[in-house]
């Protein structure tokens, strides 16, 4: 005899905040992590039989390996940093390092290869052809690859991209997982040159790739990020145009690079220049992203104030990050690890309320998905506000309100 009880749901205020189906791990989002950890390991694969080839056998590879994940950790800590007011999910973000690490990475060694060996080399020579293809066929080809999973999360998953900021994060992180396989082929091509190769040139290519350049990959498709993050913004008004101009930028971004490595030391000065340029460019738009974010939040917020969910001094709570620090170890004191989790939750649910609300103002989204999201966000709100102010029934002035703010003021109930 069955049970005829219906199952209670989980509630799963992570689930809630990312805007996706709590439970169990999609099948799609597992055969897809399944696939490109299955072809990073096959580009990998292909860069340690050089060695084997060459009668190294398998040192290069395991000094190249770690080599090539040292900094690693460092730069997608530093991506997460970039990405603290509004995270995005952390499933997504494996993807997009897998897709570099994986599907763009082993596909680009593929063509590239085939090209070089089937193409230029053969009608222009050895020398020429390695340089017109680095220069001209591999920006192409390599800059496609990683901005399809751009373009497929414009696609399939637009509303995950609320700005500039979400584009660079997505194409950093593909760009980091790509760089990371392609340096360890550098690394074991650098010991197993004849002549000048050995750990001389393993330690000078380290420097010149791990040191001063790791975020070349990730600022090439950035451009690519950026085009997706405005056309995921504007597409009702044709703003399409902007991934091809991302998409072309990020090429010539590269080519360029490749290409002045023929001038030598000057060449890789006037590169750097370059790079160092973009970067502070991309800097200045993050920056920029961060304060319309901010606005957004004290625009939209307050026409919440009627459900006691949101105060004044919740609101400026939202707009910095050291007050949001402040109001996490706030709860952590007053109700321990719990409460602080739920004040996290709702500085998450709020601020991404916010982003709702003015995507439903620029027409990203329709009515009847603004209305679901909107009220499992409120919930997650309300759950979140009462857990982390369950030990206060008058609770005292919170570290991050202004004076005469309450940021506990009592209010109505969810229905």
């Amino acid at each position: 005899m069955t049970d005829p009880t219906p199952p209670v749901p989980v509630f799963d205020p992570r689930a809630v905040i990312e805007g996706r189906v709590p439970g169990r791990t999609s099948v799609a989002f597992i055969a897809g992590i399944v696939i490109t950890t299955a072809c990073g390991i096959i580009a990998l694969s292909i860069d340690a039989s050089e060695s084997f080839a060459a009668g190294h056998g398998v040192v290069p590879f395991v000094v190249a390996l770690p080599l090539a994940l040292l900094p690693v950790p460092l730069l997608v800590a530093l991506l997460l940093w970039v990405d603290r007011l509004e995270p995005e999910p952390r499933g997504t973000l494996t993807f997009a390092f897998g897709w570099g690490a994986g599907i763009a990475a082993l596909a680009a060694l593929v063509v590239n290869t085939a090209g070089l060996e089937f193409v230029t080399q053969p009608e222009l020579g050895a020398s020429t052809g390695q340089y017109v293809s680095a220069t001209f066929g591999a920006p192409v080809v390599e800059e496609t690859l990683k901005g399809l999973f751009l373009v497929g999360l414009l696609w399939r998953r637009r509303d995950e991209i609320d700005g500039p900021t979400d584009g660079v994060l997505y194409a950093g992180m593909v760009g980091l997982g790509f760089a990371m396989v392609e340096n360890v082929g550098y690394y074991i091509n650098a010991l197993i040159t004849p002549q000048q190769g050995g750990f001389a040139l393993l330690g000078y290519t380290f420097v010149l790739r791990g040191v001063l350049s790791p975020l070349l990959h990730p600022i090439f498709t950035s451009m690519t990020g950026l085009g997706v993050a405005y056309a995921a913004s504007h597409y009702r008004r044709g703003g399409y145009w902007a991934v091809a101009v991302g998409w072309l930028a990020a090429m010539l971004l590269h080519g360029t690079w490749n290409g002045l490595s023929v001038y030598g030391t000057a060449g890789v000065l006037i590169g750097y220049a370059i790079t160092c340029c973009v970067l502070a460019g991309i800097i200045v738009v993050l920056v920029a992203d961060r304060r319309r974010l901010v606005g957004e939040i004290r625009h939209y917020l307050p026409a919440y104030a009627p459900t006691g969910l949101v105060t004044d001094g919740d609101i400026a709570m939202l707009g910095s990050l050291r007050a949001r620090r402040r109001a996490r170890n706030w709860a952590r004191v007053s109700g321990g690890l719990p409460a602080a989790a739920a004040m996290g939750d709702y500085q998450l649910a709020a601020t991404e309320l916010a982003l709702l609300r003015a995507k439903a103002d620029r027409g990203v989204i329709d009515q009847s998905t603004f209305a679901a999201r909107q009220y499992d966000l409120l919930a997650l709100m309300h759950v979140a506000r009462r857990s982390f102010s369950r030990r206060h029934a008058e609770p005292p002035h919170a570290p991050w309100a202004p004076p005469g703010a309450s940021a506990f003021a009592p209010g109505h109930r969810l229905h």
